[in-house]
């Protein structure tokens, strides 16, 4: 049938189509939780038509407006849009026979979070309980992570990912931070905020983007110019897995570390673009997503396909929810999907495991870059009493240093909980407080308006303890693990030190952690090997991977922790 025919039938069938669907799915499909937005879909068109053609996204964006939709953006080569539709016009596309299907626009997330605190998709699901910055500290510029992936000695035989590009698709990057040394190639954002066009203005307010690059980009030497660093970090900073590599950043996720799915699927494109294939400059696309959720997307389905039948590898978090499923994208066919352990090769309590877990990389006690001036450094002490074994900053703590005498705040279990109460025996001394039945921002109110110059919480389980708060803070505020907190409970009366000052570096774990490992393995390998195919270097990768858990490949681990050298080498 001819184009213009085809053009009046759509049009015509979608004008008819007002019952095609009960009026109960129209709106429960309208107010999807998980969509990106209400009213927000992904349509699907039929595929029998040529990609190339004009012609062909005139009609597509044509159904959708006939059906009384607002078209946002189209995939040409995969025959979807994005777009906005109310029920009725709902209903007209799923009737129109050139829509294949009718789907909301997703939610994705970033799946990182400060080390210590609990996990954003799972909140009663404790972090991974052998945390600590002790454990996890850097070896020079070398991270634990650097070390696990034997990274020094990939430098040395100048194995640094130069020639292959990795396109981060993120919460944006902190592009003036010294670890980059402003050599970042390309910068584009897809999200609807305002102001985060730039990358070396202020873009990345969740910090996960530029924590994601400097795992794989940190420049080696750079890092003194950086002003504020955590206990025991090197004063040049980390090392990048990957610190020769073309660094982009596709900024997909917003303020919020959210994005929807049609925006990532333009950053992915986008990325797919820098290929000399597609019209760019990259011989080699590797693709980093830090994201991810549980509903799938035919539309995202078709769009990493194509991305991949381009020659890109596509790299995603297999999730924080420690499910026994992978979330999406991680999940599709034709993605790597990464999981993540701590430094003894032990699967993080977090990680999403299940039968498409195709590797693991470093995902616990990570430490990288975070937007300048933006992070947290703790230390805190105790006079007779040994050295802390791990100290946690609050996120809104004010940046001081106190020393006082420590006072056990109060109440059940030294919870000092019940909102309004004081304790008038804190003022001018560190509050000493036990975490249980109330939050944490009612303990630290409670503190300040007793004049406490400080306050430290220690965990009433084992890990660590990271503290989110509401209200901003004028003193410092720490958390200890269980046993330090109480040691220092048995030697009251004594005095102590709280100190949170200002960092360029932070500890975070997650999924989103080992993702930039992996991808960054993944330049490295196929910058030294530039004759594999994506489809050979994913084949290369896993079958070289350190086998971890039961023999050979199962749900925990995938096929083991990703091997770079090995991969090379054969070693």
């Amino acid at each position: 049938m001819p184009v213009v025919a085809l053009i009046g039938l759509s049009l015509t069938l979608a004008a008819c189509s007002q019952m095609a669907l009960p009026h109960t799915n129209q709106k429960s499909e309208v107010v999807s939780p998980d969509a990106a937005d209400t009213g927000a879909y992904l349509v699907g068109f039929t595929e029998n038509l040529s990609a190339q053609s004009l012609s062909t996204q005139v009609l597509e964006a044509q159904a959708i407006s006939a059906a009384g939709g607002v078209l946002k953006s189209q995939f040409a080569d995969i025959h979807a849009a994005a777009a906005t539709l109310s029920p009725q016009a709902l209903a007209k596309l799923k009737a129109n026979p050139l829509v294949a299907y009718v789907e909301p626009d997703l939610k994705r997330h970033a799946l990182g979070f400060r080390s210590g605190q609990s996990v954003h998709q799972a909140p009663a699901l404790a972090a991974q309980t052998l945390t600590s910055q002790a454990l996890y500290a850097p070896s020079g510029e070398y991270t634990w992570g650097d070390a696990a992936l034997k990274v020094a000695d990939l430098r040395a035989s100048n194995y640094t990912g130069a020639g292959v590009a990795v396109c981060i698709g993120d919460t944006g990057i902190d592009g003036n931070h010294p670890e980059f040394q402003r050599k970042l190639k390309g910068f584009k954002n897809f999200t609807p905020d305002v102001g985060r066009n730039d990358p070396y203005s202020l873009n990345d307010v969740s910090h996960h983007g530029t924590h994601v690059s400097g795992t794989i980009f940190a420049q080696y030497g750079a890092g003194t110019g950086a002003s504020g660093r955590q206990p025991g970090e090197d004063v040049n900073g980390v090392g990048g897995v990957a610190s020769g590599v073309n660094l982009y950043m596709a900024r997909v996720l917003g303020d919020d570390g959210s994005g929807s799915s049609s925006g990532i699927i333009n950053g992915v494109n986008w990325c797919v673009s820098q290929l000399k294939s597609q019209g760019g400059t990259e011989s080699k696309v590797v693709i980093s997503l830090s994201l991810g959720g549980g509903r799938a997307s035919q539309t995202e389905q078709r769009a990493y396909t194509a991305a991949y039948n381009k020659g890109a590898l596509i790299v995603a978090a297999s999730g924080n929810d420690g499910a026994t499923t992978v979330s999406y994208p991680a999940a599709y066919a034709n993605v790597l999907a990464v999981g993540a352990v701590d430094d003894s090769n032990v699967k993080a309590s977090f990680s999403n495991a299940g039968t498409a877990l195709d590797i693991v990389g470093p995902g616990v006690g990570v430490l990288s870059s975070v937007p300048l001036g933006q992070g947290a450094a703790a230390s805190a002490s105790a006079v007779n009493v040994p050295a802390f074994t791990s100290v946690t900053g609050a996120d809104l703590s004010a940046k001081a240093t106190v020393s006082a005498a420590i006072v056990a705040a109060g109440g059940t279990n030294n919870e000092f909980c019940g909102a309004g109460i004081g304790n008038a025996a804190l003022s001018g001394k560190i509050a000493l407080i036990s975490r249980g039945t109330c939050t944490f921002e009612e303990k630290v109110a409670n503190a300040a308006r007793s004049g406490a110059a400080g306050v430290m919480i220690y965990n009433n389980a084992a890990g660590p303890l990271g503290m989110s708060l509401t209200n901003t803070y004028a003193i410092p505020v720490v958390g200890l693990i269980q046993t330090d907190g109480q040691a220092v409970l048995s030697k009251l009366p004594t005095t102590g030190t709280v100190s949170v000052s200002t960092a360029d570096y932070e500890y975070f774990d997650g999924t989103s952690m080992a993702t930039p490992h992996v991808s960054a393995a993944a330049a490295v390998v196929w910058a030294a090997r530039p004759t594999l195919t994506n489809t050979q270097l994913v084949n290369l990768l896993t079958s070289t991977a350190t086998d971890l858990g039961a023999a050979g490949r199962d749900n925990n681990y995938g096929y083991g922790l990703v091997n770079p050298r090995k991969a090379i080498t054969g070693n």
